[in-house]
């Protein structure tokens, strides 16, 4: 038995010298953060000094090609696991449900991932790992986990937090720090709060991995538009909370921190509106009841902002089929509509979304898809933004910065793959990312 004690400690201080000695990676994603805010700060009024750094100390893409969709959960997935949604798993941020029986469900839950992560490479490295308000994190085998997860967006949901984040985490942190803001909250000061439960984690657990996901700048993105005045405000308050992060990897881990600053799509105005849920029903390919319940369907539209999925319930049925293809024609044949492109199955599934699609609706800057039962096809709405489009819209390209030791201090690596961020990352990290679609951008 002390034999097998000794055993035991010496394994698990080897383990600890290993971490100590190997890279520390951190990885902060800014939701909807174009590139253009930072690499035409200046145009743009934008005074964001600790983004502006990466820029000079580390290397940068002018831009980044997304996923089909451009939305949050399939990009966040695909940002740790650099392969596309049809192998990773995760097709949109809400989950395919035409009668309406998911309670407008997302997809939060990480045993639908089925890929290698970052966190398992960084696992399988005996690395441990942390995360905080990423997507797709509910389960995780992440050390210290704090997940993205909400269901009625009210007080009640921090006792839902509590209960899928690592067990006393939040806990052991609010004493200290005070309590956690997550879910649902995308305000700035919710993720000021979120970056101090990241630095207070870099200190105290010191993991080999740390993600983190910053909300407030989609969700006034939404409200107002990209590179209104009060997007660049809320992009000033983050720029902070980067500096803080930063400062506090670089700390715990001197001359061996590398800090990637990443985002999951870009951002496009918008004013009117393309609602095709009105005009399906109009063409009976669904059915609904008085109260605004589906009944039954034959094809329908799976909407994420800039875009919609169309699926049938029976894609062998030729005849639906047809009066789908019919009825997109004839929509995107007129201008007053705003489609941009509609892909049929083969094309999406070559570019990796939706496997269960039969259709793709892309609509033009300008425009957003409409949810509603009722009400007319097209119309004109209050001016917000939205994301969702085709990854090749100028517009919906992400950002990805990155600095650390041994990388190219301004490096401009131009227009980059999605799929590319993980697996260079990892290179960098010195961890074995399996089935990476994309490759390794630095040398």
């Amino acid at each position: 038995m002390v034999v097998l004690i000794l055993e035991m400690l010496l394994v698990g201080g080897m383990l600890r010298a290993q971490e100590k000695a190997s890279p520390l990676l951190v990885m902060i994603s800014i939701d909807g953060l174009r590139p253009d805010y930072v690499t035409a700060a200046d145009a743009h009024g934008a005074k964001v000094p600790n983004l502006r750094r990466f820029l000079k100390e580390g290397a940068y893409a002018e831009g980044v090609t997304g996923v089909v969709p451009t939305v949050t959960y399939p990009s966040h997935t695909t940002l740790v696991t650099g392969v596309w949604p049809a192998t990773h798993g995760i097709l949109a941020n809400t989950t395919f449900d035409p009668l309406q029986k998911n309670y407008q469900s997302w997809y939060w839950y990480s045993e639908d991932i089925r890929v290698v992560t970052l966190w398992d490479a960084a696992a399988q490295a005996g690395r441990t790992t942390a995360s905080i308000q990423w997507p797709v994190t509910v389960g995780a085998k992440i050390t210290w986990n704090i997940p993205e997860f909400w269901r009625a967006g009210t007080a009640e949901d921090a006792k839902l937090i509590r209960a899928v984040s690592t067990r006393g985490l939040l806990e052991e942190a609010a004493a200290e720090i005070g309590e956690y803001r997550g879910g649902i909250d995308a305000s700035a000061e919710g993720d000021e709060v979120r970056g101090k439960y990241a630095v207070w984690i870099l200190e105290k657990k010191k993991p080999g991995l740390l993600t983190l996901h910053l909300t407030a700048l989609d969700h006034i993105e939404h409200e107002t538009g990209p590179f209104s005045a009060e997007s660049v405000a809320t992009l000033e308050w983050l720029d902070g909370i980067i500096g803080k992060v930063r400062e506090a990897a670089e700390r715990v881990a001197p001359g061996r921190a590398i800090v990637a600053v990443v985002s999951d799509h870009g951002f496009a105005n918008y004013d009117q509106q393309l609602n095709l849920f009105a005009a399906f029903r109009e063409a009976k390919l669904f059915t609904a009841d008085g109260e605004g319940k589906i009944t039954d369907w034959r094809a329908m539209p799976w909407q994420t902002g800039g875009s919609a999925a169309i699926v049938l319930k029976d894609v062998q049925d030729k005849e639906t089929v047809g009066e789908v293809r019919e009825l997109l024609a004839k929509l995107a044949a007129d201008p007053a509509n705003g489609i941009d492109r509609v892909l049929e199955a083969e094309e999406l599934h070559k570019r990796g979304g939706y496997p269960d699609a039969s259709f793709f609706v892309s609509l033009k800057p300008g425009w957003r898809t409409g949810a509603a039962l009722t009400g007319p096809v097209v119309a004109k709405v209050k001016p917000g933004g939205t994301h969702g489009e085709l990854p090749d819209v100028p517009e919906l390209r992400a950002a990805f910065f990155v600095v650390g030791p041994g990388i190219p201090a301004g490096r401009d690596l131009g227009l980059i793959d999605m799929r590319d961020v993980a697996p260079t990352l990892a290179k960098e990290a010195g961890l074995v990312l399996a089935g990476a679609e994309g490759k390794a951008v630095l040398p």
